[in-house]
């Protein structure tokens, strides 16, 4: 199964992207601000540019370097004998725990914060708002992943199926989507949904302090940073940074420079 990770990955990715564009078309939560050509042209130009360097520096990636560091003894689920199945389980809930630190760590870190901005500073929300990275932080996020990797000593097959699962759980609690209220409240419980991460990009700063999860939604009720509904409703709440507010803000080449933009966050 790992030796076709780049294609089930594929097949994972743009079936789930598409699903999730037709909700959003048949059932949008929030009417966009800008247009979808302006927004998604320039996200998924930097999801391009993001693949492209994962693949430059890292041509193996966290499957591969999973595969080196089981031949190597790497990691604590390498040096005990466990069946295949709770090594999987538990790599995959221990990785997504090492995400959600992450994620709080790029908004407590200044510096970190100013790469990490990239992803706030869309004026609206949708599938497309989950590829939204900046190149250096998605660098930095694959060199986080390989140091857990190599810790915890994750299964090759842990790796791939947490890197579908992150990608596809990430397009869906992105999605501008309409979920109702009694649906969410029982997806929430195990997974993080698009109501409850939505309040993760609000430009109120107590909001975007919160709900870091991108699967499991536990994290952040046992850590403090849990909250159920923005102040002003999801109709109401404005999305995004207050000082990137001009669409020209949008466009690729302003994306790649933000973070060396001075503006204070």
């Amino acid at each position: 199964m790992t030796e076709n990770e780049l294609i089930i990955r594929l097949i994972f990715f743009f079936g789930i992207f598409a699903a999730m564009a037709l909700w959003e078309v048949k059932a949008p939560k929030r009417p966009l601000s800008l247009s979808r050509e302006l927004r998604w042209s320039n996200n998924l130009g930097l999801l391009v540019i993001n693949s492209f360097l994962l693949r430059l520096f890292f041509p193996a990636a966290a499957v591969g370097f999973a595969l080196q560091a089981e031949m190597k003894g790497w990691g604590l689920f390498n040096q005990v004998e466990l069946p295949v199945w709770i090594a999987v389980l538990c790599s995959v809930i221990l990785l997504d725990l090492a995400i959600y630190w992450q994620h709080r760590l790029f908004h407590r870190v200044p510096i970190l914060w100013q790469y990490h901005r990239v992803h706030h500073a869309d004026l609206d929300y949708d599938v497309t708002t989950a590829t939204r990275f900046h190149p250096i932080e998605i660098l930095l996020s694959m060199v986080i992943k390989m140091v857990v990797i190599m810790l915890i000593g994750a299964p090759a097959l842990a790796v791939m199926v947490f890197e579908i699962i992150l990608n596809g759980c990430a397009m869906f609690n992105h999605g501008n989507v309409r979920l109702p209220s009694a649906v969410d409240k029982v997806v929430r419980t195990f997974l993080v949904t698009p109501d409850m991460h939505r309040v993760h990009h609000s430009v109120v700063k107590s909001e975007h302090d919160s709900n870091y999860g991108f699967n499991l939604s536990i994290w952040d009720r046992l850590f403090g940073s849990y909250v159920a509904q923005p102040a002003a409703g999801h109709l109401g709440m404005k999305i995004g940074l207050n000082q990137f507010r001009d669409p020209e803000n949008q466009m690729l080449i302003k994306l790649l420079r933000m973070p060396f933009n001075n503006e204070e966050s």
